[in-house]
Order: structure tokens, then sequence, then C-alpha cells
């Protein structure tokens, strides 16, 4: 595992990281086999998870908790996310900011996440919506500097809404912000333009979620695949959505070196840019964490790889389908 400084925090932190949103909400989950998953990430040299309330209404940050208890010798950065008070996914631009994060409601949430989590501090406390035209407004600075100065949170983090990555750069330069939590994949290369650049300045942690596009850049769905109604994925994966998923995938397929997948190619796209600190892919599977963490080995792609992939950039806005 190779690791790299995580902004002004000066962590160092793990190339792979763990997305833990599919250990709640998504179907396949089996307990006994997560635990596995998680014990061999770490075995590895994984040393940073991100978590939610949202998971599961906190499910998922109970299994964190009793994974840093069990793992007392070795320094594993807990990250996790406050939901927005009117639980709704993304934010949208009409939304205030007392609908989704007055002062109370960060606190609360950060007090369950601490009980949930069975620890005394956040690593990274993340706002899971948000709007860039609250950043000026007091009522979430309060907050944030009353759990800062209690100890309760070292870092606070933005995960930006699906497709917005310049919804929070107004914010980022109020310097009460210390990461960034992006989707940034092969085909979701908008970061780069506007947002990267500025994290590169302010000197803040980039975290690249979503790097198989809710799993089109794994190559393993078809125009054919249907999710369980239950599964999260099925309001994602509408025809409209799946059909231009997999004829994108599809294009890919002649670039995917010998002996690669397609899955490891799009780990190795996003582990090219040093504007990202880590990524958190979600790993259910014990084969799932050997490939992924297999990709920090330190060896890039081929640059003129680099270059081809560069050019099968899809930008998208936000739908109905898209939270």
């Amino acid at each position: 595992m190779q690791y790299r400084r995580f902004g002004r925090t000066n962590w160092n932190v793990s190339e792979i990281g763990y997305g833990m949103w599919g250990l709640a909400g998504w179907t396949g989950a089996d307990n006994q086999e997560v635990d596995q998953a998680l014990a061999r990430s770490i075995e590895l040299g994984c040393n940073f998870f991100d978590t939610a309330w949202g998971y599961g209404n906190g499910k998922s940050e109970e299994i964190l908790g009793k994974v840093v208890k069990q793992n007392p010798d070795k320094k594993l950065y807990i990250a996790t996310k406050i939901p927005p008070k009117n639980f709704k996914w993304p934010s949208r631009p009409e939304y205030k900011l007392a609908d989704c994060f007055p002062a109370s409601h960060i606190i609360e949430y950060t007090e369950k996440s601490l009980k949930n989590l069975n620890v005394d501090s956040i690593d990274l406390q993340q706002f899971h919506v948000w709007e860039d035209s609250w950043a000026n407004q007091d009522e979430w600075k309060t907050a944030v500097d009353k759990l800062k100065r209690e100890g309760k949170v070292k870092h606070f983090g933005i995960s930006v809404n699906r497709w917005e990555p310049d919804n929070v750069l107004d914010t980022l330069r109020t310097n009460l912000i210390d990461a960034v939590q992006v989707i940034y994949n092969i085909f979701d290369q908008a970061p780069e333009d506007n947002l990267f650049p500025l994290c590169r300045q302010l000197d803040i942690g980039v975290i690249a979620r979503v790097p198989f596009d809710e799993g089109t850049l794994t190559g393993t769905l078809t125009k054919e695949t249907v999710f369980p109604k239950d599964d999260w994925r099925s309001t994602y994966f509408v025809p409209e959505n799946l059909n231009s998923s997999v004829d994108h995938a599809e294009a890919l397929r002649p670039l995917i070196p010998a002996g690669m997948t397609m899955a490891e190619m799009a780990l190795r796209f996003i582990l090219c840019n040093d504007d990202v600190h880590t990524i958190i892919p979600g790993m259910r599977k014990v084969r799932n964490v050997n490939a992924n963490i297999g990709t920090s080995d330190g060896k890039l792609l081929a640059e003129s790889l680099h270059a081809k992939l560069k050019d099968h950039r899809w930008d998208r806005t936000p739908t109905e389908w898209s939270q």
C-alpha cells in the first residue's frame, strides 16, 4: 500500500481507502464476509474508512466502531457524515441551511455518530450534502467551532453533491473545511477544472468517491441488469441511465491492457492524479479488497493510455434519479 499526505491534516492516508456505503442500503451484503473484507483491508494497509449516519441509520458506523476497537494498535482514520435534517439527497439550490444543517442538528448527529462509533473524537466529520450559498452563514460555523473546541471532531469536510463539483468553492475559502469528497473517475473528470486546483492552493484533503461510477466501470453491467427494489441502485440505474452507462463502458473495452480488468484501469486512472489523496471504493468481498488494494503499488498507467482515457470524459447534470 502506498500512502499520501491528506492535505493540511498532515495525515498519511492509504491511497485506497474503504467506502462503507455498501454495508447498508445495497443488497447482497453478508455480515461474515464483510467482517473478513474489513480485516483483510487492514492487513493490507488500509487506514482510511468512510462511513455515514445515513448508511443504515448508523449501522455502518457501528460496524466501523467495532473494527476500530479490534485494532487498538493501528491508527485507523474515521470519516463519517451528518445527514441533512430534511433527509433529502442531494440538496437543491432552493433548500435553506435551516432545512439541512442548523447548529442543533449538526451537534445532535455528531453525538449520535460518536455513540455509534464508540469513540470520543471523530477524525473527519463531513456534511453529507451541501449548497455553496450557505458558505457565509454563521449557523453551521458556530457548530463547527463548538465541536472542534470540545475535541469531539478533529476536522470537518464536505461531501459534494453528484455532478456539482463547483458547488463548494466559496465554502472552502472560509478555511473551516479541511477535506472534500467528490465523485471522480474516468467519466467524471469535472473536478479537475476548478475544485482540484483550489484544493491544491488551500491544501485541502481530497477523497475520490464512486471510482467505478456505481458499478458501470467494473464492466459487469449490461442493459438487462436489474437490481432488487430495496437496492438503492434500482432507483439510480433507470433505463435512461443504465443504457447510456453501459454504452460508455463498452467504449472503454478496447483500451483495457492485457491482464488488466476495467475496474483496475479505473482505479489506476484516478491514482495518476496527485490531487487525489485517497479513493474509497465499496468493498464487501475479500476478493474485491485484494484486487482494489493491489492497484496501490506505485505503478501508473502508460501516459498514452491515460491520455486516451481523458477523452472519455462524460459531463452530466443532476436529474431526478441522480441522487
